[in-house]
């Protein structure tokens, strides 16, 4: 979720992210937390990453191409 450019990253906001915004988070070095000026969110990269792989695992499936079978099958085994 960072820049594709070279050098410092710069995290998006997960929370904000979540709606569909893009900001990007502020680094305070005192606390050694990232924080976000639009919705005041604060935590660290780890949080920050955490929160990243649950956004992007909402859209796994996004490119894969269902057939109605792969549907039915699926809901078949949620049957069982």
């Amino acid at each position: 979720m960072s820049q594709g450019r070279t050098g410092k990253i710069n995290y998006r906001c997960p929370k904000c992210l979540d709606r569909e915004v893009d900001y990007d988070l502020l680094f305070d070095r005192e606390e050694n937390q990232f924080y976000c000026r639009r919705c005041n969110w604060e935590g660290n990269e780890l949080e920050i990453l955490t929160r990243y792989a649950h956004y992007k695992s909402q859209y796994r499936d996004m490119l894969k191409r269902w057939t109605v079978e792969d549907i039915l099958a699926k809901d078949e085994d949620n049957w069982e």
